[in-house]
């Protein structure tokens, strides 16, 4: 009687071990974009990728490639930073289904600003570098914007004074 709870309760074992569905394995997404940046004609190549599989030490790698081959920007945005914006995530599982979530909605058009700043827009505090503000007003190159917290986002776009990505406008987290 003993034997047949036992061989029971195996088979029991091994057919909810055979029928379950193994744990979604969530890897590191990567995303890209191409679009004109550095110049208002010629693409530029936007990548972005989700490094690591703990949310609390993960990051996003963004960088652009200049049409003509060159890195001119990267950045790394902490994953702890962006789990901020949403406090509601409470295991490893869903925070890192948020975080590459974010990558694959980095490029969405929202972000993309055809072009940075119109002629007729004022600066105002959040205007790091006015003279570089009212250099895009001239140049109407168009800009990016991305998101380094909850609230907090970093609008770039390409200096033809300086040859180089630069910060035109920037907000901060409001805690």
């Amino acid at each position: 009687m003993r034997n047949i709870y036992y061989f029971g309760l195996l088979c029991y074992v091994f057919v909810v071990a055979c029928n379950s569905t193994p744990k979604e394995e969530l890897k590191p997404a990567s995303n890209h974009t191409a679009t004109p940046f550095s110049d208002t004609l010629k693409l530029d190549t936007f990548k972005v990728s989700l490094e690591g599989t703990d949310p609390k030490n993960s990051s996003l790698q963004f960088s652009i490639i200049s049409y003509k081959g060159k890195e001119i920007y990267k950045v790394n945005i902490q994953g702890a930073d962006l789990l901020k914006a949403n406090q509601n995530l409470k295991t490893n599982s869903e925070k890192m289904k948020y975080l590459n979530n974010q990558v694959q909605f980095f490029f969405e058009e929202e972000h993309f600003i055809w072009p940075a700043v119109m002629p007729t827009e004022k600066a105002d505090e959040n205007v790091p570098d006015k003279a570089f503000y009212e250099e895009l007003k001239q140049t109407q190159l168009n800009g990016f914007n991305y998101r380094l917290g909850k609230e907090a986002k970093v609008y770039i776009a390409w200096s033809e004074k300086d040859q180089k990505v630069k910060v035109f406008y920037q907000t901060h987290d409001t805690f």
